[in-house]
């Protein structure tokens, strides 16, 4: 009996078998990473069909790469032809030595490491699982950071004042041209789209009052948070990303030390403190954003001046500081809690990285809206 696979594979092979139980394959053409595949498929088919004691599998025409000796040695094993003797002739001395670099054992675990789609019930469940482990992380670590704080404010010498003061320039002035550009160019935006709908109802110089509160109670400390998050948070989640896949926390600890207290405490800190400065230069950049189109509308400076005094209050300006504070808590704590939480290998730093700024965002957003509606439940 002889078989010929298809013509348009590169590969030709001939398989026959005698009435004693002997079976002889012969190969010729070239089998590469394209054909193998496709060969692999049908001889298993053919080969399932027949029956034989002793098995020959002649090279001497082929010519192949490792995915084809992968199958010479599928084939030399016996896993198609269970209980018979098989024989390799025919394969020069180079690839010889190539093939004993197989096993058995690696098509065992590629077998064993098959991805398979899990149910639908088993995600939703793992889902949950993870989101509910990284609460109860979180819920500790507010709880630890809390303490290590409050013992810092009780005996301020237990503070490392160099490092807030390190991390206060590196992540609070050096961020001061960014921000001011930033939140400069968006205000210059507000006052263009608000300028057209107020002129239709003759309120253009209401454009001034707008820009002011929306600047002092929302923007302003938003922007500021979210560069923040995206410029300094990812520095701290990548940190102390580093220093735990480098083992350097594990070196704290075996020290005696808390990373907590010993890292963790003065970049909340530094947060905490720097984010109302860069929210007041948000502020600011904002206002004088929007002031050249005002002037350019034919509005004098005097007037818009005047209408942004009489538009803000102390209220407004307090209540945008004291966003600025939550925001930057949050920053700072959710950037060094995914630092520490991150894991083992080549892309856990970046992921780490990832998530805090995503994370930070959210919350951000979050804690806008709550306190939004706080204070205009409050204002009523």
């Amino acid at each position: 009996m002889a078989v010929k696979p298809p013509v348009e594979l590169p590969v030709r092979w001939a398989l026959s078998v005698r009435p004693d139980g002997a079976g002889k394959l012969a190969f010729a053409g070239e089998l590469d990473a394209e054909s193998t595949p496709v060969a692999w498929r049908i001889l298993e088919s053919e080969l399932a069909r027949i029956k034989v004691a002793t098995f020959e599998v002649d090279v001497r025409q082929l010519v192949c790469d490792s995915a084809g000796l992968a199958l010479l040695y599928y084939l030399s094993v016996g896993r198609m032809t269970p209980g018979a003797s098989v024989s390799l002739t025919g394969l020069s001395p180079e690839l010889q030595h190539l093939l004993r670099s197989f096993s058995t054992e690696d098509f065992q675990a590629l077998q064993e490491h098959e991805p398979t789609c899990s149910p639908f019930v088993e995600d939703v469940g793992a889902a949950t699982r993870s989101w509910l482990c990284d609460l109860r992380q979180q819920v500790e670590f507010i709880g630890e950071v809390t303490l290590g704080v409050l013992r810092s404010a009780f005996r301020p010498r237990r503070m490392r004042w160099k490092e807030v003061l390190r991390v206060f320039e590196v992540a609070g002035v050096n961020a001061l041209p960014v921000v001011s550009l930033l939140t400069f160019l968006v205000g210059m935006v507000i006052a263009f789209e608000s300028a057209q709908p107020l002129a239709q109802l003759g309120a253009q110089v209401f454009v001034a009052n707008l820009l002011g509160l929306v600047m002092s109670r929302e923007l302003g400390p938003v922007m500021a948070a979210i560069m923040l998050a995206g410029r300094s948070g990812s520095a701290f989640a990548a940190e102390l990303g580093t220093m735990k896949v480098n083992e350097e926390l594990n070196a704290l600890q075996t020290m005696g030390l808390s990373p907590v207290q010993f890292l963790v405490v003065q970049r909340v800190v530094a947060g905490i403190l720097l984010t109302p400065v860069l929210t007041i230069f948000a502020m600011y950049a904002g206002l004088l954003g929007g002031i050249p189109v005002l002037l350019g509308l034919g509005f004098p400076l005097r007037m818009v001046l005047h209408q942004v005094q009489s538009g803000l209050h102390f209220g407004d300006l307090a209540e945008g500081i004291s966003k600025s504070i939550v925001f930057g808590a949050i920053v700072a704590s959710v950037s060094c809690l995914r630092g520490l939480q991150t894991g083992e290998g080549p892309r856990a730093v970046g992921e780490s990285t990832t998530r805090s700024v995503v994370t930070s965002i959210l919350l951000i957003i979050l804690a806008d809206a709550i306190i939004a509606s706080v204070t205009y439940t409050l204002r009523k």
